[in-house]
């Protein structure tokens, strides 16, 4: 299915949250996400169902100073 991600579109076969960041490369770190403007925990993302046309935003920490 076709997804937004972080403002780029992505064909993903996932259909979880978890499945699609596994898929997309993010299975490790620390990141926070959100499905369509809502923020989704950690704890959750498993339960998270994906459709097409949902927009991903992936967050990292960065350091700087």
């Amino acid at each position: 299915m076709k997804i937004m991600v972080n403002g780029t579109p992505h064909e993903v076969a996932a259909t979880t949250l978890s499945k699609a960041l596994t898929e997309l490369g993010f299975h490790d770190g620390r990141f926070a996400t959100a499905v369509n403007e809502a923020f989704v925990p950690a704890a959750l993302r498993d339960a998270q169902a994906l459709q097409p046309g949902d927009r991903l935003e992936i967050l990292s920490p960065m350091q700087g100073g």
